[in-house]
């Protein structure tokens, strides 16, 4: 059984609990995008109800862990396609009095994977293996992260944190208009890859405002409740992934399972024109990029060119360009290759890489390779920050990693799986869904984690909590979180100024410039490609979810409108 701490609080009745959660979820919630200012705690995170419950728990005496361990398990009620209990993901706490301390969560390789196992006789990728079904999958790490988050900071007690969402996925929750777009969009998928039925589909089409109920799931993370860790990677509900596996052909066995662990792992740290950056380290690639690319550009006058004006995107595509280009190279699991983490966090090294570079014309990725060291996703991932009234901070990216990850559900457990397999490199050179193209340290090996671009991320300004900050999309995580860090600290922007602004991407290859529409005015947009460079509009960029510390103290939220983001305080 699971260590249980202390009520700090009095257990809440039911009756009462479910009532009192719907009121905060009526009266708490500030519109979609909407700035907000508090003074004890809030929660941003990508779904409402979601954001309902991690003030609930801020309200009740929890911590900022409290909050997000039970945020965590409500978007896997609320946000299937990628809030989960059956993917991964990466945590970055910030005490107010300690040590800032990184949690790594993400999904591991199967011990029967090996380096071609999506390939065919002749070599080739075949591309729906790592996306689509079983064999996609990796071996969930939410559910362990959670644990070992809650073992060692959490204040309440591990059953109050998750009865929310089992209360949530009993009662049912009424779907967003987003949400039944989605649903709908993807019910010929979860027909195809779960024969059997899945929580999800229906024979008529998914409508705004339709209740959305979740008993097997509701069973599932009481279990988890009720045993802690041994409520999901062995039992039941591990019999049961193990049932689907061997249904649909995947390789996930009970032992995968009994022998995945979370790792704690020391953050990577640098700073910016004064302020402290805290960040993932690997086998993320977020904070190491991050990093690099502000060192990138901080020699350089940002404040005075403006956003995006000519100059200030010239230097931030040619930044991303070669940040990216030794991402491929250089990044992986570092129980596995060796990571040249601190010349890839240099000042000077970072200043090299742009040195060469015009403000005339653009350099071809082409001409880009990964810089001289001796001898890498898909865009539904989530992410959600939190700061308690004792200024304890937390910010967490999760993922699925594809819309709905695999789509396979377990069956008779009601959660689905991820398709995390495609973030390794199938075949080194080749790229993954993202257009990301990876190298050997990336390659997939039994036990091993996938490289990730996640970037939860917390900044210090003078030894105070000034920023906590993260978004899903994929590629384009550390490239939002890099432009929201500029927005605030170079630009002055407001939180939700900085989290609404429209924002663009480079990834080395393909070499293109990646801008939703809004970003990078016509006039500047004419002069970048007569430059060279080559444009081309998509959809929205990332849904970042961010805190700000005002000096005053007061917390300012900033919830991405590009989704049904809140944040929710008091």
């Amino acid at each position: 059984m699971m260590h249980h701490k202390t009520l700090s609080v009095m257990a809440i009745k039911k009756s009462f609990y479910i009532a009192f959660y719907f009121i905060l979820a009526t009266f708490w919630l500030p519109a979609a995008g909407q700035s907000t200012h508090f003074k004890h705690g809030v929660v941003v995170s990508a779904h409402p109800e979601a954001s309902a419950i991690g003030l609930e728990i801020l309200k009740a005496g929890g911590n900022a862990i409290d909050a997000a361990v039970a945020v965590q398990f409500a978007l896997s009620v609320v946000y299937p396609n990628a809030g989960n209990i059956g993917g991964g993901g990466f945590l970055v706490y910030r005490p107010a009095h300690g040590t800032p301390v990184t949690l790594d969560y993400r999904e591991k390789a199967p011990a029967r994977a090996s380096s071609d196992m999506f390939l065919d006789p002749a070599g080739i990728p075949i591309t729906q293996l790592s996306l689509d079904g079983a064999l996609a999958a990796g071996v969930p790490g939410s559910v362990d992260g959670m644990v070992q988050a809650h073992k060692r900071y959490g204040n309440l007690s591990w059953r109050q944190v998750l009865e929310p969402a089992i209360q949530l996925a009993k009662i049912g929750f009424r779907i967003t208009e987003k949400q039944a777009n989605e649903l709908n969009h993807f019910q010929e998928r979860f027909i195809a890859l779960n024969p059997g039925g899945s929580p999800l589909t229906r024979q008529v089409p998914w409508k705004k405002g339709d209740t959305l109920r979740q008993e097997a799931l509701a069973h599932t993370i009481s279990l988890i409740q009720d045993k802690g860790r041994n409520g999901f990677y062995v039992g039941e509900t591990a019999q049961k992934i193990v049932a689907t596996m061997q249904q649909a052909k995947g390789i996930i066995s009970l032992e995968d399972l009994k022998n995945y662990h979370a790792q704690w792992r020391k953050p990577v740290i640098g700073t910016y024109r004064g302020y402290k950056v805290i960040s993932m380290p690997p086998p993320s690639s977020g904070g190491a990029a991050l990093i690099a690319l502000l060192k990138s550009v901080e020699a350089y006058a940002l404040s005075r060119w403006g956003f995006q004006q000519d100059s200030t995107v010239r230097l931030i595509v040619e930044a991303e360009r070669r940040v990216y280009a030794d991402r491929a190279t250089h990044l992986g699991d570092p129980d596995f290759v060796k990571v040249p983490l601190n010349q890839l966090l240099d000042s000077a090294y970072n200043a090299g890489r742009l040195a060469g570079f015009s403000f005339e014309k653009a350099s071809p990725s082409s001409t880009i390779s990964a810089g001289a060291i001796a001898p890498v996703e898909k865009e539904q991932t989530t992410h959600f920050s939190i700061v308690d009234k004792d200024g304890n901070a937390v910010s967490i990216t999760t993922t699925l990693n594809g819309s709905y990850g695999s789509g396979l559900f377990v069956a008779g457990a009601g959660f689905l799986l991820n398709n995390e397999m495609d973030d390794f490199s199938v075949k080194p050179g080749s790229p993954n869904m993202y257009g990301l193209v990876g190298g050997t340290a990336n390659a997939i090996e039994p036990g091993k984690r996938m490289l990730s671009s996640m970037t939860p991320t917390i900044l210090e300004k003078e030894g105070k909590l000034y920023l906590v900050v993260g978004t899903p999309g994929g590629s384009t995580i550390i490239t939002s979180v890099f432009q929201t860090i500029l927005n605030v600290i170079d630009f002055g922007q407001p939180i939700q100024e900085a989290v609404s602004a429209p924002r663009f991407h480079h990834q080395w290859l393909p070499d293109e410039v990646m801008t939703e529409k809004g970003a990078i005015a016509a006039d500047v947009r004419k002069k970048l490609q007569a430059s060279g460079y080559v444009i081309k509009e998509r959809g929205s960029i990332g849904r970042v979810d961010a805190i700000l510390v005002l000096k005053d103290g007061i917390l300012q939220g900033g919830a991405d409108p590009r989704g049904d983001d809140k944040a929710s305080g008091y």
